[in-house]
């Protein structure tokens, strides 16, 4: 049974950093894309990130690019840094991984999915 567990989440100020971390068990997530969402409160779940297998390739949503870095620390593991944080990324942060070698953005197109890590920021 294929598993993805967040951590990292946490209270920060604004301006400030978080790493976040993920770590996929049932299988080897070599040959998959891993990404990153995040859903607020009323709001629709939103793309932030994916990296491809080989960590050769990667895209990021508009409202993170420059801030945000995803990046895989080996085929199970992935990282979402996060700088320059501001409140309105408070929310719930969801990791995913989906077979093969593309980059998606829907959350739909995603097919493994961890219960997320609560991330607030304090103004």
């Amino acid at each position: 049974q294929v598993q993805l567990v967040e951590s990292g989440g946490g209270l920060v100020q604004a301006g400030g950093s978080l790493r976040l971390s993920c770590v996929a068990s049932g299988r080897t997530f070599g040959g998959y894309t891993m990404g990153w969402f995040r859903q607020a409160p009323g709001k629709e779940r939103e793309f932030l990130a994916a990296i491809s297998r080989n960590s050769g390739s990667a895209r990021y949503g508009n409202s993170v690019e420059g801030r945000f870095t995803i990046s895989r620390d080996n085929a199970n593991t992935a990282s979402l840094q996060m700088n320059s944080l501001k409140p309105e990324d408070t929310a719930v942060y969801y990791c995913t991984g989906t077979p093969g070698g593309f980059l998606p953005t829907l959350a739909g197109q995603f097919a493994y999915w961890g219960r997320g890590t609560q991330v607030t920021v304090s103004s």
